[in-house]
């Protein structure tokens, strides 16, 4: 499979418009068509629904996404290893989520490069269940994830358990003694998808069916600056926040009438093949 063609249908899957995917891979709009027509006729299917006003996958299309991106993925690993100027190195290729690595990765791997520049090191950062299929495509050596990985060949660890916490500016002091379930509606509430089914789904049964939060992102080291501004409230982990709350920038509305459960954090790797250090 040309994965030239695969990296012009990732790019016209994410734009979804044959103009705009030319402009950025430097390619003539025709040859985009000829790309997709060609990689349509490899797999045997439509891959996506063309309209005068817009273009969007179809079922096989969406399937084929995951694939691509990662052939197109391991391709690049490949020659970026094979092409390194610290082949000399040992590799080592690490996977986390941007909470994990910014509360307890990032100063490890700090101590690692003034100790140690016996590693070539290469961080991905991105959400848990990605991060594991590469490493079961063998695109990482290492991964920090909140989930974990169960499965032959590989060892897992729980390394970390944080307490899910519920922290907004100390310039709000309505709900300073507490806060009931029923009235979480009432807040400004600055929503994160963890990615974590657990996590996610407690957050999202504590407001009523179809809420429609004021502010949602998916990394949530992106909702600090927003608390504290003084805007709104939102669960974190607590490994996250602590130095706010040490500082007295944020604080913690007690939970009254109900828990939030912890996240625990893991370590994993392939059987046979120690990590360079462990959190």
């Amino acid at each position: 499979m040309d994965t030239q063609n695969l990296r012009t249908f990732l790019t016209l899957a994410n734009v979804k418009n044959f103009t705009q995917t030319a402009s950025l891979l430097y390619v003539a709009q025709s040859t985009v068509t000829n790309r997709i027509a060609e990689l349509e006729k490899e797999v045997g299917k439509q891959l996506f629904i063309r309209s005068k006003k817009n273009i969007s996958l179809t079922r096989e299309g969406i399937l084929l996404q995951d694939y691509a991106k990662r052939i197109v993925d391991l391709e690049e690993m490949s020659i970026r290893e094979i092409n390194s100027q610290a082949f000399s190195r040992a590799s080592l290729r690490i996977g986390t989520t941007n909470t994990l690595y910014e509360c307890y990765l990032a100063p490890v791997l700090t101590q690692m490069m003034k100790e140690n520049t016996d590693y070539a090191l290469n961080v991905t950062i991105s959400h848990s269940v990605n991060l594991l299929q590469m490493l079961q495509d063998g695109l990482l050596d290492l991964t920090f994830t909140y989930e974990p990985l169960s499965r032959s060949g590989f060892c897992c660890r729980r390394f970390r358990t944080d307490e899910l916490v519920l922290v907004t500016s100390q310039k709000h002091i309505r709900y300073r003694n507490g806060i009931c379930k029923e009235e979480l509606s009432q807040l400004t509430y600055l929503f994160c998808n963890f990615a974590l089914q657990e996590v996610g789904q407690f957050i999202r049964e504590l407001f009523p069916p179809f809420y429609q939060f004021p502010f949602e992102i998916d990394n949530s080291t992106k909702l600090i600056s927003y608390l504290l501004e003084g805007i709104g409230c939102s669960f974190l982990p607590s490994g996250l926040v602590k130095p706010y709350l040490d500082e007295r920038s944020l604080t913690v509305i007690p939970l009254l009438d109900f828990e939030a459960p912890r996240i625990n954090g893991y370590q994993c790797w392939p059987s046979g093949k120690e990590p360079a250090f462990y959190l």
